[in-house]
């Protein structure tokens, strides 16, 4: 038997409370994974959100009083912000659906930590497929990095905050 004592419980996240800042975590900080792509430069991801729309009624009778009851839940599209490279798994998976064969694949949004080395937070695309690409901006005279951009619908979001690994 051992005399060691047992090791410390986790450190619990700090929690804020007056004289205990805590920090928000930067934006710059986040990792994308996309089923099945390998190769994948993303430099901005916008437009992640639910939308669960208001629907109105009204007793009847009851005429200064409003109900509201939650309609169906929207997910707007993602769109990714990626460098131009020689890879093409992303045009790849945009033409399978501009030819008529949706491949839903599922993606992962990863934000880490302010060292960049753990997950803190994870949103699950659940069969997301791409329905809008725009090409880079080009330009003889301009220095910029060339960005495409890839915006993806899909049918659910699943927020993990425990992530392990990319859904399948």
């Amino acid at each position: 038997m051992s005399d060691a004592p047992p090791p410390p419980p986790p450190a619990a996240a700090p929690q804020a409370q007056p004289g205990n800042v805590v920090d928000p975590y930067r934006a710059y900080n986040f990792k994308l994974v996309i089923q099945s792509v390998v190769q994948g430069h993303f430099t901005r991801v916008e437009g992640l959100g639910v939308k669960i729309p208001r629907l109105l009624w009204r007793e009847g009778g009851e005429n200064a009083t409003v109900r509201t009851l939650p309609g169906p839940v929207e997910y707007p599209p993602v769109t990714l912000r990626y460098g131009l490279t020689d890879s093409k798994e992303l045009l790849t998976w945009l033409f399978a659906s501009v030819n008529g064969r949706v491949e839903r694949r599922n993606v992962s949004l990863a934000m880490l930590n302010d060292a960049g080395t753990a997950e803190v937070r994870r949103w699950n695309l659940i069969r997301a497929w791409p329905c809008e690409w725009s090409g880079a901006p080009l330009d003889a005279l301009g220095k910029e990095i060339a960005i495409e951009s890839l915006s993806l619908a899909y049918d659910q979001l699943k927020l993990d905050d425990a992530p392990a690994a990319s859904p399948a």
